[in-house]
């Protein structure tokens, strides 16, 4: 009984943490899903009916697909770059902790901040990535980055892939350097080359690593709001609008409260099916 108080009395500060700040929320979510909840004026009960209409509501399932599209071209983006740095950070040099400190020198600033430094990067008028581009003759005109559907995804995805990809290569890093040498040892003495230990050793060995940065990669992904808010606006025409800031803006601009919890009931969901998949590709990864 001693032991059982002991575990319950570290245990109770983050329960108290957990109810206070996602328990109580989703139940008062939830709650205000199922009413017609406006800013002022009384409040009615329509069950439902607010998760029927987000399903018939095209702006919504719109923010839903682009959110997919985002995370779909976004991870891998992120994934490749944190790999490649990971192995070049891996390597024993002189100076290699000053590289890995830059690489992850970008995670560490906030979400707006970054969004603010790319716009300024992107800049029509005194941009210096259309200055560049206009210097070396690969643009006649400036590029419109933030202003055109083909090209303000990709940019926002570059931005994300520059901030974010520090601290997946951190986690790839830890995963590189906890393969024990005496595996590597073993394989060289047997005949196997550097590339084939690689992809015999190494690879098998950080599955289960690779695993979860890609899979906290595409819940973050979910979950965007901030690069586009920044950037973007949702434009053009709500082209580039996620799911949270459609979210946000039914809900804070338009104060339509209970339609826009019974949207994030839906969103919740879909979370939890991915961390489903997350917990499985885990558990497939160190089987």
């Amino acid at each position: 009984m001693r032991k059982n108080f002991t575990n319950m009395f570290f245990v109770l500060p983050l329960l108290a943490i957990n109810i206070t700040f996602f328990a109580i929320p989703f139940v008062k979510s939830l709650y205000m899903s199922l009413y017609n909840w406006p800013l002022l004026g009384e409040k009615a009960f329509i069950g439902i009916k607010n998760f029927i209409q987000a399903f018939q509501d095209k702006k919504f399932l719109h923010s839903l697909l682009f959110t997919m599209e985002y995370a779909l071209l976004v991870t891998p983006m992120l994934f490749l770059v944190a790999f490649a740095m990971a192995i070049l950070v891996n390597q024993k040099f002189k100076g290699v902790g000053i590289f890995r400190t830059i690489y992850f020198m970008p995670v560490v600033i906030s979400m707006t901040a970054s969004a603010d430094i790319w716009l300024w990067i992107y800049n029509e008028l005194y941009g210096v990535l259309n200055h560049l581009l206009l210097s070396i003759g690969i643009v006649d005109t400036p590029i419109a980055w933030m202003h055109l559907p083909k090209t303000s995804l990709p940019a926002v995805c570059a931005m994300v892939t520059w901030k974010m990809s520090g601290f997946s290569m951190l986690m790839l890093l830890g995963a590189f350097q906890s393969v024990d040498d005496e595996i590597y040892q073993s394989a060289s003495i047997d005949g196997a080359n550097k590339i084939q230990q690689f992809f015999r050793i190494t690879l098998p060995l950080i599955r289960p690593t690779i695993a979860l940065s890609m899979v906290i990669s595409i819940i973050g992904s979910v979950l965007a709001f901030e690069q586009f808010k920044i950037m973007t606006a949702g434009g053009p025409s709500s082209k580039t609008q996620t799911a949270v800031y459609y979210i946000y803006e039914t809900s804070f601009r338009h104060f339509k409260f209970g339609y826009g919890a019974a949207m994030s009931m839906i969103l919740l969901v879909i979370l939890a099916v991915l961390s489903y998949f997350q917990f499985a590709v885990m558990k497939d990864a160190t089987d």
